[in-house]
C-alpha cells in the first residue's frame, strides 16, 4: 500500500520569531521565512512546520492565542501567509502550523466573557472551580510553569485552571461547543491551504470533572518527563488533570475532519507519566493522530542503551501507529549541547542525525539543526522567557535554543538590520549558512547530502524496523525492510572505532552518505561517530 507523504517525512520546525526578519524591527516575520523557502527545501526535506503565528499578547511567545483566525501583526498578515504557502507549495513544501487548543490567552473575548459571571454564554467555555471552605484552590494540580494551577478570580468569586501560565487559561473541552469551535477553527485553516497541524500539548485537552488530588509519584518510580526535575509539576503523578480517557473520542472527530482534507497531516506533542504508551493509544487504529512525538529523546539521557530501549519500545507498543522523532526543539535545550558537549561537534550531531532518519517514523528537524548550532548563552538581562526567569539560574528558560537562526557574518547573523529580540551568540557567527555552504565538509553540506540519500532509500522512509544483535552494545544495530528493499543499519555514536559482528549476510554497501567502515568476511569496523548501511539477504 502506497504511503502518505508524513510517513517518513522528514518536517523542518521553523521558529518564526528567530528565522528571519524581513522589515527590519529585529523579529523574524512570514515574509523572511517565504523568502528563505528555498533554503529550506535544498535540504530535501518534505515539510515545514510553524510555531505559533496566530494573535496574540506573546506573554508566552504565541502559545497564549487571542484570536484562532488571524495572523499577529508582528508576523505579518494572512496575506503575507497565502504568499508563504503558494510558494512552499511551489517547492513541494508541505505547510504545518501549530494549533495550541488546550488554553487561550487571558485576553481572548471568550475568556473576557467567561470570567464576567456564571451565567453569560460563555460561562462554561474555560475550567471554573469553586474554593474549599477555607478559600484554598480546589485541588493539589500545579502548573507546568511553577505553583498552583489555579488563579483567583474575583468576579466569579471562583478558581481558573491555567496548566501553564497565569494568563493561559485552559478550556473546558468536556462542553461540546468548545470541541466544536476549535475544528471550525482547524477547517478555517485547512481551507486556507494547510497542510497540517502540530497539536501542542495534545495529552492536555479534558481534565478530570471529579477534581481530585493527583497523588504523589511513588518512591523509586520516574518522574514524568516534559519538564526539568527540579520542577515540582513532576512530584505528582498526573491522573486527574491530563490524558483523560475522554481525549480519545475527540481525538476521533479531529481525524474525521483532516479526512476530509486528503494528504493532511497531524503531529501531536505528548508530556506524559506514561509518554510512549500514550504515543501508542493516540496513533494507532488509524483513527486519531497520525503521528505523535514525546518528550523522551529531548531530555538528558542519551546512552546507546537509552536510545535501544526507547526505540524498541516504541517500535514495540505503536503497532500501526506512527511515531516522530526529535532531539531538538523550541523547548529544549539544543542537541549539540545537551547531548554533545563533550563529542565532537560535526561527527556527532551527523551520527545522531543518521540515527533518527534512520528509524520507523517520521523527523522533525528544528532550524538551526542542520547548522550543528549549539545552545546559545543568553544573559539573565536578555531572558525574555517566563518560564525561565523563576527558576533561573538552575533551568534558564527555553531561549537559549530560540536565538536567531545565523545566514552569514554580517551583523545580527544577517538575520535583522537591528539588534534582534534575543541576542545572536557569537560562537554561531562561523556556524552560519553562508559559511558553511562555501565548506564542502561542512555540518550542512553533510546534512544536506545524507538528507537527499536518505529520501532515494524506500527501505529507510517506509520500511519496518527489527533489531539486530551485533554483539557490541556500544552500537545500535537494526533493519529496515519494505517489500523486496531491505538495509542493515550499524550507528556508532561513541568517540571510539567499534567492532561488530553482522550476523546478516550482507551483499553490498550503500555508498552516497559519506560514512566511513571496514568489513572483513562477517567482521564490521566502525570508526567513531559513523554509520554503515549494507543491504542483505
Amino acid at each position: 500500500m502506497e504511503l502518505n507523504w508524513w510517513q517518513g517525512g522528514i518536517i523542518y520546525q521553523i521558529y518564526p520569531r528567530s528565522f528571519m526578519d524581513a522589515n527590519g524591527d529585529g523579529i523574524g516575520d512570514l515574509a523572511g521565512i517565504t523568502d528563505k523557502l528555498d533554503y529550506v527545501a535544498s535540504l530535501g526535506v518534505n515539510a515545514i512546520w510553524l510555531s505559533p503565528i496566530f494573535t496574540s499578547p506573546m506573554k508566552d511567545f504565541g502559545y497564549d492565542v487571542s484570536d484562532y483566525r488571524d495572523i499577529d501583526p508582528m508576523f505579518g498578515s494572512l496575506a503575507d501567509f497565502k504568499r508563504l504557502i503558494a510558494r512552499a507549495h511551489e517547492l513541494d513544501l508541505k505547510v504545518m502550523v501549530d494549533q495550541v487548543i488546550s488554553h487561550s490567552s487571558d485576553l481572548h473575548p471568550w475568556f473576557a466573557e467567561s470570567r464576567q459571571d456564571r451565567t453569560n454564554p460563555k460561562a462554561d467555555w474555560y475550567v471554573w472551580a469553586d474554593p474549599k471552605p477555607d478559600g484554598t484552590p480546589p485541588n493539589n494540580w500545579l502548573s507546568v510553569f511553577g505553583g498552583s494551577a489555579w488563579k483567583w478570580d474575583s468576579r466569579r468569586l471562583q478558581y481558573y485552571l491555567h496548566n501553564f501560565l497565569e494568563s493561559q487559561p485552559d478550556f473546558n473541552f468536556h462542553n461540546p461547543e468548545v470541541r466544536q469551535v476549535h475544528l471550525d477553527n482547524m477547517r478555517f485553516w485547512l481551507e486556507l491551504g494547510v497542510d497540517g497541524f502540530r497539536l501542542d500539548t495534545v495529552n492536555f485537552y479534558f481534565h478530570s470533572q471529579g477534581l481530585e488530588d493527583n497523588p504523589p509519584v511513588p518512591p523509586g518510580e520516574p518522574k514524568t518527563k516534559g519538564a526539568p526535575e527540579d520542577n515540582p509539576y513532576t512530584y505528582q503523578r498526573h491522573v486527574y488533570d491530563l490524558s483523560r480517557p475522554e481525549n480519545l473520542p475527540f481525538l476521533q472527530e479531529l481525524r474525521a475532519l483532516m479526512d476530509e482534507f486528503p494528504g493532511s497531516t497531524t503531529v501531536g506533542e505528548i508530556g506524559d507519566d506514561f509518554p510512549l504508551k500514550r504515543m501508542a493509544e493516540y496513533t494507532d487504529g488509524g483513527d486519531k493522530l497520525h503521528m505523535a512525538y514525546t518528550f523522551e529523546l529531548l531530555n538528558k539521557p542519551r546512552s546507546p542503551q537509552f536510545l535501544r530501549d526507547v526505540i524498541r519500545t516504541t517500535n514495540d507498543s505503536v503497532r500501526d501507529g506512527w511515531p516522530c522523532w526529535a532531539v531538538s526543539n523550541h523547548d529544549v535545550v539544543r542537541m549539540r549541547t545537551r547531548w554533545g558537549a563533550e563529542e565532537d561537534p560535526v561527527q556527532y550531531p551527523l551520527a545522531i542525525l543518521a540515527l533518527i532518519i534512520s528509524l520507523r517514523g517520521s523527523v522533525c528537524l528544528y532550524q538551526g539543526e542542520e547548522l550543528g548550532l549549539p545552545e546559545a548563552d543568553v544573559p539573565f538581562e536578555r531572558i525574555q522567557d517566563p518560564y525561565g526567569i523563576p527558576l533561573w539560574p538552575v533551568f534558564k528558560g527555553r531561549d537559549g535554543c530560540r536565538t536567531p537562526m545565523v545566514w552569514n557574518d554580517q551583523p545580527f547573523g544577517g538575520f535583522s538590520t537591528m539588534e534582534p529580540w534575543l541576542p545572536v551568540d557569537a560562537s554561531h557567527i562561523p556556524l552560519s549558512v553562508a559559511h558553511q555552504e562555501a565548506q564542502s565538509d561542512s555540518m550542512l553540506q553533510h546534512t544536506r547530502r545524507l538528507i537527499q540519500w536518505r529520501q532515494q532509500q524506500r527501505a529507510l522512509v517506509r520500511g519496518d524496523l527489527v533489531f539486530v544483535d551485533v554483539q557490541n552494545d556500544d552500537l545500535l544495530a537494526f533493519t529496515r525492510s519494505y517489500a523486496e528493499d531491505r538495509v542493515l543499519v550499524v550507528i556508532n555514536l561513541t568517540g571510539q572505532a567499534q567492532i561488530a559482528e553482522l550476523p546478516l549476510a550482507v551483499t553490498e554497501a550503500i555508498d552516497g552518505h559519506g560514512f566511513n567502515a571496514i568489513l572483513e568476511s562477517s567482521t564490521l569496523t566502525l570508526p567513531a561517530y559513523q554509520a554503515y548501511y549494507a543491504k542483505f539477504v
